[in-house]
């Protein structure tokens, strides 16, 4: 039988007259184990991670580890006590070394031995199988590798309980794949793992049990081997869903953007989009695949004129005018002022799509400030807006004046995307727009877009899922290693055919027939 490694009772936790994140939650996360922790955006899972980190502390209830009841007021008491959380959004220094971020804000008297550091950080390494260079700079890292110093760092200073918020919203699956192989070592080392995450294959692959969160209460928790997708979304929402996406036909469909022969190089001078061409047309969803870095995102940063290309063209077919733009020939600004909006879920929210100390209104006013006509900055349309993105898509929030940074990590994505639907494109390139949303929160995004689609817009879609492609988009571009590997049509492509394009390196010949076009 499992020892409990950390109980909570009773647990309550409001801020402010009105919001109530957690009401009277119990919880048992055991040694030797893998708990997930599942609910909708808003339903206060975090929060709950919070209160055992240290960062919150609780206004009822109490928290026992290893059956002694204690107090946790602050991350040094958490520590004390050998938790460890590693947040959503990293807190690394970018000019330290991975060691030099491990070791900082330790106790320790007199100076530090950078050496003998290292050489603990890489026993940890060894033990579990992380791949990490101690002495690689924050800034040189990528995201997993990031998130791989945050881990060690907790495990750095001795924690048997670790809490992970979201900790596969960014990853690619191979790195997923490692990052389970290691919690499962971990797990199997005697480390409590509590895991916040929203992808319900995921909680089924890696979990031993999970409990669920509704609304700020706790709803239960099962043995993950006896149960299901439909049981588990039964449970976070409160009702049976139906998990199907609604793909409506074409309509007057024109085409919007030809894209001509595209190529662009990295700073390291690499090529990252080699001769890329294809079209894309008004009432219908271009769903666009591929692994991460296959230069998803530089194409859709190049139509956007965030990227500077060496050659090929891009013309717009305004649906306004009836003539032709040649879009390299424009600024960012004036491709937007055209209805070609760009809505990114970037990886870090907070550092490149909204301004986290700003409040929602004043993150809508970020798109529409240059437009004033005095220099009084107009606040009704934006809070009128922000009202309308609230409802529509379902915002846990007080209220509009909220600053972003106090919103879930969902909460601050509809707002991201909400912001770009919003402003009645011609063109919508949508990338990884339900990154990090629960079942519910990405359903509404899929409708939406859907909606866009039948307005006469034309929806371009990067998803990481390849059963959501197939489902929403009428046809699939096939991206690998910067060049296009295939074209297919949604409807009746497999998802091992679109797979094996994915792992393609090579550039297909001709695009699939209906689109008539040389790649």
């Amino acid at each position: 039988m499992k020892t409990a490694a950390i109980e909570l009772k009773n647990i309550t936790k409001t801020f402010g007259a009105k919001v109530i994140a957690n009401k009277n939650v119990c919880l048992t996360a055991n040694r030797g184990e893998i708990l997930s922790i599942l609910g909708e955006n808003g339903s206060g899972k975090t929060t709950l991670m919070n209160i055992i980190a240290g960062i919150y502390f609780p206004d009822e209830g109490e928290i026992y580890i290893g059956g002694e009841q204690v107090t946790i007021t602050s991350p040094k008491d958490a520590f004390a006590y050998k938790i460890g959380m590693i947040h959503q959004h990293f807190k690394l220094v970018d000019v330290f070394t991975a060691t030099e971020n491990i070791i900082l804000g330790l106790e320790n008297q007199g100076k530090f031995n950078l050496k003998e550091a290292e050489q603990k950080v890489a026993e940890i390494c060894e033990k579990y199988g992380f791949e990490i260079d101690p002495k690689k700079k924050i800034y040189s890292m990528s995201v997993s590798e990031k998130q791989t110093v945050e881990i060690i760092k907790v495990l750095y200073r001795g924690a048997d309980i670790l809490i992970l918020d979201e900790p596969t919203a960014v990853l690619t699956p191979q790195e997923t794949q490692k990052l389970f192989a290691i919690l499962r070592r971990m797990r199997d080392d005697g480390k409590c793992i509590i895991i916040i995450t929203h992808k319900l294959h995921e909680v089924l692959s890696l979990s031993d049990r999970v409990s669920v969160l509704r609304k700020g209460e706790y709803v239960g928790t099962v043995n993950t081997a006896e149960t299901c997708e439909a049981e588990l979304t039964e449970m976070m929402v409160g009702k049976k869903m139906e998990l199907n996406i609604h793909r409506s036909e074409p309509k007057n469909v024109e085409e919007r953007l030809n894209v001509r022969h595209l190529s662009c190089v990295n700073r390291q001078g690499a090529k990252v989009l080699d001769n890329v061409s294809f079209t894309v047309r008004s009432g219908e969803i271009l769903g666009i695949a591929g692994i991460a870095g296959s230069g998803q995102r530089e194409l859709l940063e190049s139509i956007a004129g965030l990227q500077y290309l060496t050659e090929g063209d891009i013309y717009y077919h305004n649906p306004k005018t009836g003539k032709v733009d040649d879009l390299r020939n424009k600024t960012p600004l004036q491709i937007r002022e055209l209805g070609v909006r760009l809505s990114f879920v970037p990886e870090d929210r907070l550092g490149m799509g909204l301004v986290g100390n700003m409040d929602i209104v004043d993150n809508m006013m970020l798109r529409s400030y240059r437009r004033g006509k005095s220099v009084f900055l107009e606040r009704k349309a934006p809070k009128d807006l922000a009202e309308k993105i609230i409802e529509e898509l379902e915002v846990v929030t007080p209220g509009t004046e909220t600053p972003v940074r106090r919103l879930s990590g969902g909460n601050v994505q509809k707002v991201l995307v909400g912001r770009e639907i919003s402003s009645s494109p011609t063109v919508l390139m949508a990338a990884y727009p339900v990154r990090g949303l629960d079942i519910n929160s990405s359903y509404l995004i899929y409708n939406l877009l859907n909606q866009q689609k039948e307005n006469g817009v034309a929806v371009i879609f990067v998803g990481e899922d390849l059963d959501v492609l197939l489902e929403l988009c009428d046809r699939i571009l096939v991206i690998g290693s910067g060049k296009i590997t295939g074209l297919v049509d949604a409807r009746t492509a497999t998802k091992e055919q679109v797979g094996l394009l994915m792992t393609k390196t090579e550039a297909m010949d001709t695009l699939m027939e209906g689109d008539g076009e040389n790649g």
